[in-house]
């Protein structure tokens, strides 16, 4: 949102304009709506750590770009949808490659600290693993410890804690800070505006024949994660270890619920009988009190 806004990318814009190594021709199709919305025809996951791990710390961002343009396209770009992290991962070079920054440096010095957000943040790795008040997460069978003040997702981990598929820790206050800020800006209500009003709403427009908008999630037709009572209109996101949000744009209502699912196994999928229930009770409890 921040390079489009200052017209250094465009959601159209092919993503091979920016990285142009990519073997399969049909990158040449796949644009930056087209990976924000998980509609470019790339899979969902593959495990890069498997190999990464008998790589050099120093050369494996080298390696990793390298085998992400050797992948090759399930489908036409646009035909169908997949939540693809190597769509993520890719989104993250391109945004690196046009500001000269790493991600995690670039969304500090932008947007998180200008809004006082000190606990919204990745952990380098290569520097520190902080613990901290962090819940633990996976008991992990081939990194053989308890994951804590480390990120969860195996690639991300094996490339030092920072990508744009994985690696983003916070609390409650801080996620709720920034959807704050979001739909203050959707509103045009900021004084100090950090993203523009019509770019927002672009952003969180359903997108065909994805379902999703670009970059969120939205509720889907049976079973959504965010309950019975946030109208279609609503944008969210789940991670994987937990972790999610849903904003009612219309209402100005958003819940922020973080979890360790995953803790002691990521095994343990209570979580999707659990989230949309309290979603359910929140909402209902909010109604009866107004």
């Amino acid at each position: 949102m921040h390079l489009i806004q200052e017209s250094r990318l465009s959601l159209d814009q092919p993503a091979v304009s920016v990285l142009p190594r990519f073997l399969d021709p049909l990158m040449s199709r796949v644009t930056i709506r087209h990976l924000l919305a998980h509609s470019s025809g790339l899979a969902d996951y593959h495990p890069y750590y498997l190999n990464l791990r008998q790589v050099p710390l120093t050369e494996r961002r080298e390696q990793l770009e390298t085998m992400l343009t050797q992948e090759r396209l399930s489908c036409v770009p646009g035909r169908q949808v997949l939540y693809s992290d190597m769509g993520f991962m890719i989104l993250r070079w391109i945004i690196e490659t046009i500001s000269g920054q790493r991600l995690d440096q670039l969304l500090s010095e932008f947007l998180y600290h200008p809004l006082g957000l000190e606990h919204l943040y990745f952990i380098d790795l290569e520097q520190h693993a902080y613990i901290g008040n962090i819940a633990a997460t996976e008991l992990c069978v081939w990194r053989n410890s308890l994951i804590k003040g480390r990120v969860h997702d195996d690639n991300a981990f094996i490339m030092g804690g920072i990508d744009g598929h994985a690696g983003l820790f916070g609390s409650a206050a801080d996620v709720a800070r920034l959807i704050s800020v979001l739909l203050s800006d959707s509103r045009g209500q900021s004084e100090q505006s950090f993203f523009n009003s019509n770019l927002i709403q672009v952003f969180w427009s359903r997108q065909t024949p994805s379902g999703r908008a670009l970059g969120f999630d939205m509720p889907s037709a049976d079973g959504a994660s965010c309950g019975h009572f946030f109208p279609k209109t609503s944008v969210g996101h789940l991670g994987y270890t937990g972790t999610s949000f849903w904003i009612d744009p219309e209402q100005s209502i958003f819940i922020v619920l973080l979890t360790n699912r995953v803790h002691p196994s990521r095994y343990n999928v209570g979580i999707r009988r659990f989230r949309p229930q309290i979603h359910n009770e929140i909402m209902i409890n909010m109604s009866l009190s107004v």
